[in-house]
């Protein structure tokens, strides 16, 4: 057991994949359904205010992803940079950068948005191991601090914890983080984190399955514990960290 008091922990953060929610929610139904529906979503709305940040992002993805085969006049000015003039171009580069598992932040922003239309709807509905809700409640309710991180975007992140059939769980959770504050496997991206918190690494805990986050984690100054669900593939060097199953075994 862990006893958050006792190691002089106030906040735990945590990853959603494999920690909070399962990996087959994730692959089999979220990442599914904005892919059915991602072409369909840029044509309906490629010109309203909203994609805005979104184009901006694909765009310099696919600028800086081209850069090297664009052939270039004899005075050094770049002659291809067409890029993403329309939805299909948008749609066709989103999808690849899908079937490349690219943690892409305009990709990411992109499905949130296409999330949210399912969520509203009610196609979608968050889903959370039984254990996570009354974890997060309890650690809320004893004073503790309880943060998100994830690949997925803010947005994203939000409408899950929303739409639990344990209730709606935001109300309990301080902050959400996505890779606006960098790579989940960059020691900086955690120090942001700690900074944004106004907390001393030392007195956060992070919670995830994948040793390369937890490591990152770890160098940052924070106490890591790897979550070990079923499903979650092995990962090497476990045997180097705290494991939980359950976030029952954290306890205030």
């Amino acid at each position: 057991m862990i006893r958050l008091a006792e190691r002089g922990l106030r906040t735990v953060l945590l990853d959603i994949e494999g920690t909070t929610t399962p990996i087959a929610f994730v692959h089999e139904v979220l990442f599914p359904f904005a892919r059915a529906r991602l072409a369909r979503y840029l044509e309906a709305h490629w010109e309203e205010h909203e994609l805005t940040e979104v184009r901006r992002k694909l765009t310099v993805e696919y600028e800086e992803e081209h850069a090297e085969r664009r052939p270039e006049t004899r005075a050094g000015v770049r002659t291809d940079r067409a890029g993403l003039r329309t939805a299909g171009d948008a749609a066709g580069f989103a999808l690849r950068l899908m079937d490349r598992d690219r943690k892409s932040p305009g990709l990411k922003q992109l499905q949130g948005l296409i999330w949210e239309e399912g969520y509203r709807v009610g196609q979608l509905r968050g889903q959370v191991y039984d254990d996570v809700p009354a974890a997060i409640r309890r650690w809320h309710a004893s004073g503790a601090d309880v943060a998100i991180y994830s690949s997925g975007s803010e947005l994203a992140q939000r409408l899950l914890f929303q739409s639990t059939p344990h209730g709606d769980l935001t109300p309990h959770l301080k902050a959400f983080f996505d890779t606006a504050v960098g790579a989940k496997v960059d020691e900086a991206s955690y120090a942001r984190i700690a900074t944004t918190l106004g907390r001393p690494p030392g007195e956060i805990l992070f919670v995830s399955d994948v040793m390369l986050e937890l490591k990152a984690a770890r160098e940052a100054g924070m106490a890591v514990v790897l979550s070990m669900r079923p499903g979650n593939p092995p990962q090497t060097y476990a045997d180097t960290v705290e494991r939980v199953t359950s976030l029952d075994q954290i306890d205030v």
